[in-house]
């Protein structure tokens, strides 16, 4: 594997899952990237959010067989965790300054060259959607779409920055405490995704349903794993990626000149739902598509991957059909997003789970909702 000019990387041997974990030397510090795949094959990177990484963030879409059929068949997959965020992360050193968002997407077009990638496609959820949506602002020519999860565009609101201080104060003097980590998990789930699972649980045990148990028993794996992975996350670390989200600039105005094909997902009751109807308004609608997804917090990948299935199988064609097919026109592309359009309806419309349970909990979710 060849270096770029300006960067150095030393391959680690540790193996996840058949991936195979890199370590990349930026100009703004190591980067972890984990591989999965044919590297002669397109490319797909993804980026998480806050505190998470790719098992944490991803391991809900990619287990899905579905999707690691129609993402693993097609795509290498390149997963690249903000500095510190990787498996077995040491602490860093205080006297390292402070990445800046623009540092973290500097970082991203640096890992490109170090793998010889040319365009490639992306994939982010929230914090993770924004440094995506910030590399492909700076690096239009690098980028042939972005799959957005939950994204952020504009700078913190007045109301993000309290509820940052409050979480940057508990890393500060706390760590990854108790408090802190329900709150990381509020952020990236539904509030009410507990609830849901007890629900579905109630529902299983009267239908014995094989599909349904299973489901509930990814959604509980998943949210027991995200526990386990916070828990052994460096403090300092997760402190260091909230500054810099903290103090990103709105990059709103940059939406207007992306010339790639976009997909946004965003759950109904994520915090972050105004600001991805906020990003779509500003993206050109003829490369853009919303899917927002019902029963859902931020973190759609870990709590409703079956939805993003069929608009990712529709928004992949493009890529990586031939060149030919490519250069059909605008025709071909604004009629594959209607396609998309009537194909979420018809997802959102047909629910395979029955939420009838017990009035005490349909008590305590309103309350909730409240």
């Amino acid at each position: 594997m060849a270096d770029s000019n300006d960067s150095v990387s030393v391959d680690m041997e540790t193996i996840y899952l058949g991936g195979k974990e890199h370590i990349v030397r930026t100009a703004h510090g190591p980067v972890s990237v984990i591989v999965y795949g044919d590297q002669d094959k397109p490319a797909l990177l993804t980026y998480p959010d806050l505190a998470l990484n790719h098992m944490s963030c991803f391991q809900g879409l990619f287990f899905c067989p579905e999707a690691a059929s129609l993402l693993l068949h097609n795509y290498c997959i390149y997963h690249i965790s903000p500095p510190g965020h990787e498996l077995g992360a040491t602490a860093i050193s205080p006297d390292v300054p402070v990445p800046s968002a623009d540092d973290l997407a500097d970082q991203i077009i640096e890992v490109l060259n170090y793998f010889r990638l040319g365009s490639v496609m992306c994939m982010g959820v929230t914090a993770g959607a924004y440094i995506l949506t910030l590399f492909a602002i700076k690096y239009r020519e690098r980028v042939l779409g972005l799959i957005l999860v939950s994204p952020l565009c504009k700078s913190a609101s007045w109301t993000e920055w309290l509820y940052n201080k409050v979480m940057s104060s508990l890393l500060y003097f706390y760590g990854m405490s108790g408090l802190l980590k329900e709150i990381l998990l509020h952020r990236s789930s539904d509030v009410l995704f507990a609830l849901s699972c007890i629900r579905k649980f109630a529902v299983v045990q009267k239908s014995q349903n094989r599909i349904l148990f299973k489901h509930v028993e990814e959604l509980v794996l998943s949210t027991i794993l995200i526990l386990v992975l916070l828990d052994e996350r460096q403090s300092i670390n997760v402190l260091r990626f909230l500054q810099a989200i903290d103090g990103r600039p709105d990059i709103t105005e940059g939406l207007k000149r992306l010339k790639c094909r976009t997909l946004i997902f965003v759950g109904e009751n994520s915090p972050f739902h105004s600001e991805a109807l906020h990003m779509m308004a500003k993206l050109n609608r003829r490369y853009s598509a919303l899917v927002e997804v019902q029963g859902c917090g931020s973190m759609v990948t870990e709590e409703q991957p079956p939805a993003m299935l069929i608009p990712m199988e529709y928004f992949l064609v493009g890529p990586n059909s031939s060149k030919q097919q490519q250069q059909k026109g605008e025709a071909r592309e604004a009629l594959l997003l209607l396609q998309i359009f009537n194909l979420v309806q018809q997802v959102l419309s047909h629910q395979i789970f029955d939420f009838s349970t017990a009035s005490s909990l349909d008590s305590a979710e309103h309350l909730l909702r409240q």
